[in-house]
C-alpha cells in the first residue's frame, strides 16, 4: 500500500509538472524574445494574418529549441542522466538542473532589472549569483527579454516606417489623398523584405542576440 501511495503521489507530481511546461517555456527560455520580434516583423510588414499565429509560434518554438540546445544538454548531463542511473535523488536533480538555466538567465538579464526585483523583494544586496533566489531571477529575466525584444523590434520597424512615409508623402503630393497609403506601400515592403533576405537576417540576429 505504501508503494502504491508513493507511486500515486509521484504520478500526481509528474502530471502537475507537465502542465507547467508551457509556463516554463515562456519564463526561462528565449521564447518570449523570439515570438515578440516575429510579431514586430508581421506588424511592420502590415500583414496581420501572414504568417498566421500558428506558424509564428512554431518558428519561435523551434528557434528556442535551437538556441537553448546547449543549456538543455547541460541539464540532461548534470541532472537527468544521473537521476536515471539512480546516482542522485530527485531533489538533487532539481538543484542541479536549475544551475544551467540560471546561468543562461543571468547572461541575458540586465543588472538594473535584477537590482529592481531584488529591491522589490526587500532582499539584502546579493554578493554572488548564488545569493539571488530563482523566484527573483525569473521576473528580472522576463523584463530584460521584453526590453531586448522591443529594441530589436524598433530596428526592424524603421525601414518599414520609412517606406510608409515616402509612399504617403508621394501620394499626397500627387493629390491622391483618397488612396490608402498601405495599399501601395505593402508590395514595396514585402519586396524589400524579400530582396534583403529578411528571414535570414532576422533569424541570424535573433540567434546571435543570445550572447
Amino acid at each position: 500500500m505504501n508503494v502504491d501511495g508513493s507511486n500515486a503521489v509521484q504520478l500526481l507530481i509528474l502530471v502537475g509538472a507537465i502542465t507547467l511546461i508551457p509556463a516554463m517555456l515562456f519564463c526561462v527560455t528565449g521564447f518570449t524574445r523570439i515570438l515578440v520580434v516575429l510579431g514586430f516583423i508581421r506588424t511592420g510588414l502590415g500583414t496581420p494574418t501572414a504568417p498566421p499565429n500558428q506558424v509564428l509560434i512554431g518558428i519561435a518554438l523551434f528557434l528556442t529549441i535551437f538556441v537553448m540546445a546547449p543549456t538543455f544538454s547541460a541539464v540532461k548531463k548534470e541532472a537527468i542522466d544521473p537521476l536515471a542511473r539512480g546516482e542522485i535523488t530527485q531533489a538533487q536533480a532539481i538543484d542541479r538542473g536549475q544551475a544551467p538555466l540560471r546561468e543562461f538567465m543571468f547572461r541575458q538579464t540586465r543588472t538594473q532589472d535584477l537590482a529592481l526585483f531584488v529591491k522589490l523583494a526587500k532582499l539584502e544586496r546579493p554578493r554572488t549569483r548564488a545569493d539571488v533566489p530563482t523566484h527573483v531571477l525569473i521576473p528580472a529575466f522576463i523584463v530584460s527579454e521584453l526590453k531586448t525584444a522591443f529594441q530589436i523590434g524598433f530596428l526592424i520597424f524603421l525601414p518599414f516606417l520609412v517606406i510608409d512615409l515616402v509612399v504617403s508623402s508621394t501620394l499626397m503630393s500627387l493629390g491622391m489623398v483618397m488612396l490608402p497609403p498601405t495599399f501601395i506601400s505593402l508590395p514595396f515592403k514585402i519586396l524589400l523584405f524579400v530582396l534583403v533576405d529578411g528571414w535570414d537576417l532576422v533569424t541570424r540576429s535573433l540567434v546571435e542576440s543570445f550572447h
